[in-house]
C-alpha cells in the first residue's frame, strides 16, 4: 500500500522518526549556540508560550505559562535515543486517533523527554516522554492506555541550547554546562529545590526539528523549578 505523504502529520512524523535513526556523524559539524535561538519549528505548529525573565552566561531563565502535556510511563533503558523513540512511537499513535475518544491531534512541538539518570554506565536509566496538548484539546484531554496527563502549573525552567542530532554522548556533558554556568548566580538554588521537589527528573531534554533540517538546529536542556503554585499535577 503507497505511503500517502500528502498527510502533514503522516509526513512530520516520518521526519521525526528519521532524527532517532540519523547517523551521529552529522552532529559534530554543527554549531553548538549556548540561548537565544527560536526553535524555528515553532513558527509552524504550537509550541508552548514563555517568557524569559532572565540570561545569564550560556543560559536563560524561562517562565512557562500553564500547560498540559500528555506523557509515557516510564521507560527503562540505557540510551536516551532508544527510549525517545519507543515513547515517541506510543505518543504519535495518541494523536493519530488511538485515544478513548478517536480523535486525532495536532502535532506540536517540542516533544521533551524527562531524564532519570541511572547510577552507573551499564544501567538502566528512566526516561518519561511527552508530547505538549494543543490549546483547543487541553480543557478535555482525550485520555489514553498507557499515557497520562501532566498538568503543569506557571513553571520556571533553566535552559540551555545546543545545536546538532542528539545523541547519548551528548546529554551528561550538556547538562553539566548548563549546572556550571549557573553555579554562583541567584538560580542555582532554586534550581536545587526543583529537583528534590521532583524526583523522577534530574532534567528535561526539548527536540524541535525535522531531521532535514542540518543548520541551525535547536535542541534544549531544561532545569524545571517552581516560584510560585505548584510544579505539576499528574493525573
Amino acid at each position: 500500500m503507497a505511503t500517502n505523504l500528502s498527510n502533514p502529520s503522516l509526513l512530520l512524523f516520518l521526519l521525526l522518526l528519521a532524527t532517532f535513526n540519523i547517523s551521529s556523524s552529522s552532529a559534530r559539524t554543527l554549531r553548538k549556540t549556548g540561548v537565544g535561538i527560536f526553535p524555528p519549528t515553532c513558527n509552524r505548529i504550537e509550541c508552548p508560550k514563555f517568557d524569559v525573565v532572565a540570561t545569564g552566561n550560556g543560559f536563560e531563565i524561562r517562565r512557562y505559562n500553564s500547560s498540559v502535556w500528555m506523557s509515557t510511563s516510564a521507560i527503562d533503558d540505557i540510551s536516551f535515543v532508544e527510549a525517545t523513540r519507543t515513547g515517541f512511537l506510543q505518543l504519535f499513535d495518541y494523536i493519530q486517533g488511538k485515544n478513548d475518544y478517536n480523535k486525532k491531534i495536532e502535532m506540536t512541538g517540542p516533544v521533551i523527554t524527562q531524564v532519570s539518570p541511572s547510577d552507573g554506565p551499564f544501567c538502566a536509566s528512566s526516561f518519561i516522554v511527552s508530547f505538549y496538548v494543543p490549546a483547543i484539546n487541553q480543557a478535555d484531554t482525550p485520555p489514553a492506555k498507557g499515557l497520562h496527563v501532566q498538568r503543569w502549573g506557571p513553571t520556571y525552567a533553566a535552559v540551555r541550547q545546543f545545536g546538532g542530532f542528539v545523541k547519548d554522548s551528548d546529554l551528561g556533558e550538556e547538562a553539566a554546562t548548563l549546572q556550571a554556568s549557573l553555579s554562583g548566580t541567584v538560580w542555582s538554588a532554586l534550581v536545587a529545590e526543583g529537583r528534590s521537589s521532583d524526583p523522577t527528573s534530574a532534567y528535561t531534554v526539548a527536540q524541535y526539528n525535522s531531521p532535514f533540517e542540518f543548520e541551525n538546529r535547536v535542541n534544549e536542556i531544561w532545569f524545571t523549578f517552581v516560584m510560585e503554585g505548584g510544579y505539576y499535577n499528574a493525573i
